[in-house]
């Protein structure tokens, strides 16, 4: 996994623009799936036959479509930078989350890498709800993330964690396999 890093994001002109560019993929997808379905009727179909098949091989073709569209044209565009942001980071929780035994046991034993890896998960998931408006979660979190704040100063670590190194993870498995 490539390395990641949280940027500070205006959580009101994140929503905004990822509304913005959601908009811009579901018009997409309309457009050409609907298009493509008729297109295919015109040309392949019965009239006042049964062109559901038709219509949904057009369905199918736009999604494809547009998913292309998304990943190849669309990821590079400024108005989807948010929404790009968004997934990476998503991405990114999502890759300590699938270690997260891993790295809790880490942490148990103190280790730095491990300590490490889950603030920067914590601050990962302190900006996610931000963006997304969806404090009520991380309130439950709390204690759990002030605790390893306080474990990580007694320790002398740093506490800004902003950037998820790509080897963190594998040092994570292979000091929890030693154990």
């Amino acid at each position: 996994m490539p390395a990641f890093e949280i940027k500070p994001l205006n959580p009101e002109t994140y929503r905004k623009q990822t509304r913005r560019s959601t908009l811009i993929v579901a018009v997409t997808f309309v457009v050409l799936a609907m298009g493509l379905s008729t297109a295919a009727v015109a040309m392949f179909g019965e009239p006042g036959g049964d062109n559901l098949r038709l219509n949904i091989a057009g369905v199918a073709i736009g999604l494809g479509v547009t998913v292309l569209l998304v990943r190849l044209v669309y990821w590079q565009q400024p108005w989807m930078a948010s929404a790009a942001y968004g997934w990476r980071l998503k991405r990114a929780l999502m890759s300590v989350t699938n270690v997260m035994h891993h790295v809790k046991a880490g942490v148990a034993i103190e280790d730095p890498t491990a300590m490490k890896l889950l603030r920067f998960y914590h601050q990962g998931l302190e900006q996610m709800h931000q963006l997304d408006a969806n404090s009520g979660s991380l309130l439950e979190m709390r204690a759990e993330i002030e605790q390893h704040r306080s474990a990580m100063e007694a320790a002398r670590l740093d506490v800004d964690q902003p950037r998820l190194e790509p080897g963190w993870i594998e040092t994570v498995k292979k000091i929890d396999a030693v154990k």
